[in-house]
């Protein structure tokens, strides 16, 4: 698993809040994606393509266990990386299938709009430009395997758990 996008830096305490919106419950889930941070950063969901990844800072992912994950991946975000994640909201990016991988020092290494290249499995991160390489926390291999099924649901249904 490895991802190659442009970085979209964030700070620490990124709440589920800014990512999920309540509104965002009340619309259908392709209008979902373009509430994604509209609060901190208006216009955001228009300018992500497809391939993009996140770069966080400390603790991101704070709150409640909304969906958060699946508009990220809805709008193209390919990859989340981030100084730390809250344990509830790296879980939730798990289980929709979502990579994601936790990286001291991966905010201070990387300019916005830098192209990152994310390898999940051995979990590194390198900054394209300037070839710095940083080593995450790796995922342990059911984690991974999870991500790679697509999330939960979808490792579920492959094995016909459920339909």
């Amino acid at each position: 698993m490895k991802f190659v996008g442009r970085v979209w830096k964030f700070g620490d305490d990124i709440n589920t809040d800014l990512m999920f919106p309540m509104g965002a419950f009340e619309v259908p889930p392709e209008e979902r994606k373009m509430l994604v941070f509209q609060a901190n950063r208006p216009g955001w969901s228009k300018l992500v393509k497809p391939g993009d990844v996140i770069l966080g800072g400390r603790n991101y992912g704070l709150g409640s266990g909304r969906p958060a994950p699946e508009s990220l991946r809805d709008l193209g975000i390919t990859a989340l990386v981030a100084e730390s994640i809250n344990g509830l909201f790296l879980r939730n990016c798990i289980n929709h299938g979502f990579p994601v991988l936790q990286c001291p020092g991966v905010h201070a290494a990387f300019a916005e709009g830098d192209k990152a290249e994310v390898e999940l499995r051995a979990g590194t991160v390198r900054n394209i430009r300037t070839g710095m390489v940083l080593q995450g926390t790796k995922l342990p291999n059911i984690l991974l395997e999870i991500i790679e099924a697509g999330g939960v649901l979808a490792g579920l249904r492959a094995e016909s758990f459920i339909d």
